[in-house]
């Protein structure tokens, strides 16, 4: 359990249940093959099956850490900054994003957008999950859209949450990985026929990097 102290900077974003943080690639979407340093934070509640950091779901786990702190860390590596989870707007954002941009570090989120918006954001990516759909007010902020592929009747889904979406917005089909094989060769087909549409993989795990 939190002390009430703790609990209030969490609340204000002040502090963040911190998972991980690292310098890597970017290995997915619009900005694929660009440094950035990721921050990842701990907590979520949409439940995909296929989740690949599902130890990120308990928020509990994750040591609440100084915004201040983790933007000290970014400020040694990187000049863009990507926040994912777990679900990143499930805490405000709106403390740590502005620390970043008054360092004038780019911020970028990897959301489900199941959450109320919080933040300022130079990118903002929705990859919206059935079991948890996106409030409206997260699909007017999207700048790319990044549609996990895992059979056949997500095509029908990515078609629907694309409808939501403005047009300024990219549009991504991706593969789930435990599904590559199969889901690649029908998302080339797809692609092919619907070019609105651009293949995202996951290229940090075929580089073997975080």
């Amino acid at each position: 359990m939190m002390d009430k102290n703790t609990q209030n900077l969490v609340d204000k974003g002040i502090m963040l249940p911190l998972m991980e943080e690292f310098y890597t690639i970017q290995g997915e979407g619009s900005h694929t093959g660009t440094a950035a340093y990721f921050i990842r934070v701990g907590g979520c509640d949409v439940g995909c099956h296929w989740c690949d950091v599902k130890e990120s779901w308990n928020a509990d786990l994750h040591p609440p850490t100084l915004a201040d702190t983790i933007v000290e860390n970014v400020k040694k590596f990187a000049k863009t900054v990507v926040i994912t989870g777990g679900e990143p707007l499930m805490w405000s954002m709106d403390y740590i994003t502005e620390l970043l941009q008054k360092n004038y570090i780019k911020t970028h989120i990897e959301t489900s957008g199941a959450y109320s918006f919080s933040g300022k954001w130079d990118w903002f990516c929705l990859s919206p999950k059935k079991t948890k759909l996106p409030l409206e007010e997260n699909y007017r902020e999207a700048d790319e859209l990044k549609m996990i592929i895992h059979n056949q009747s997500d095509f029908i889904f990515a078609e629907e949450q694309a409808a939501k979406v403005g047009k300024k917005c990219q549009l991504f089909l991706q593969p789930e990985w435990s599904k590559k094989e199969k889901m690649t060769e029908q998302i080339v087909e797809y692609v092919m026929k619907n070019p609105k549409w651009k293949i995202s993989l996951q290229t940090h795990k075929y580089l073997n990097i975080p």
